[in-house]
């Protein structure tokens, strides 16, 4: 595990992410402090894709549009 601090991240961020991503582990330090811990995200840690989750749930009716259109109509004069 390598230790850089916050100005050397900073300029080289992209390939510290590459290195990260192949597995390695980097510790940022903020003048000589450690207080941060870049680690590769494993796929249990990765988030939940959350399209769809409802599929099946519930219906939308066909008339969805135009639900309640007679009482709108009559609360606000409609044409």
């Amino acid at each position: 595990m390598s230790t850089l601090n916050i100005h050397d991240a900073k300029t080289h961020f992209s390939r510290l992410v590459d290195r990260v991503g192949a597995g390695e582990s980097v510790v940022i330090a903020k003048a000589g402090r450690p207080v941060a811990k870049l680690v590769p995200l494993s796929a249990s840690d990765a988030p939940a894709k959350r399209i769809g989750f409802l599929a099946g749930a519930f219906a939308v009716p066909a008339d969805f549009d135009t639900m309640g259109q007679a009482e709108i109509e009559r609360q606000f004069g409609g044409a």
